[in-house]
């Protein structure tokens, strides 16, 4: 019996296509789930060791958001304890990145910041603690991120801020997976562990 060998060959190629080809779409479907909630402003802070860090610092990278002020005794220090887990989740991945904005930085200077780096154990490179201009930092936080940031006198530390962490992709966009009703989550509830779990495997779909 004469084989049709061109069949055969053809065949083959579609088998080798597909096994090629299917984990690229499944990629490609997956990444597509998070939505795309719209592009972090640029900015430009001093960070704990005194250098200046932009957007173009973060180019490439997939990066976590937080606004904080290290005298803040409630639900600050819990926002970091998360923000250590997703550091020591991704310690060896240089293209994954945080940024923590003060929103006290009159106490926040890069000396305090880099004290309260090394008491809580920050030692990722790419995990920079920021402080500037304090109306620059809640304009881009209430404006920018649309995350509530005040300082309200009676409040504990002086200050209300949101707990929220915002996920940001390598091209400075915000993202975010969809919630049961199958509406976008925008953020990532910084002080519960179940969206802190969807958080990392977020990271992780976008790297």
């Amino acid at each position: 019996m004469k084989k049709n060998y061109s069949y055969i060959g053809i065949s083959f190629i579609i088998l080798i296509f597909g096994i090629w080809a299917v984990p690229k779409i499944v990629d490609t479907l997956s990444k597509s789930n998070l939505e795309t909630i719209g592009a972090v402003p640029t900015f430009s802070f001093t960070d704990q060791n005194g250098k200046t860090i932009t957007n173009k610092d973060y180019e490439g990278k997939v990066y976590v958001v937080e606004f904080f002020f290290t005298t803040c005794p409630s639900i600050c220090p819990i926002m970091t304890e998360n923000m250590i887990k997703i550091q020591n989740e991704f310690l060896g991945n240089p293209k994954v990145g945080m940024a923590s904005f003060s929103i006290d930085p009159e106490h926040d200077t890069p000396e305090v910041l880099k004290e309260y780096a090394k008491n809580k154990g920050i030692t990722k490179l790419q995990w920079h603690l920021l402080t500037g201009e304090k109306e620059e930092i809640f304009k881009l936080a209430n404006q920018g991120f649309n995350l509530y940031v005040g300082q309200v006198a009676e409040a504990e530390g002086g200050f209300e801020h949101s707990g929220f962490f915002a996920l940001i992709d390598q091209k400075g966009n915000i993202r975010s997976r969809k919630d049961e009703s199958g509406n976008p989550m925008i953020y990532y509830d910084g002080l519960d562990d179940k969206q802190i779990q969807m958080l990392k495997e977020d990271i992780k779909n976008l790297l």
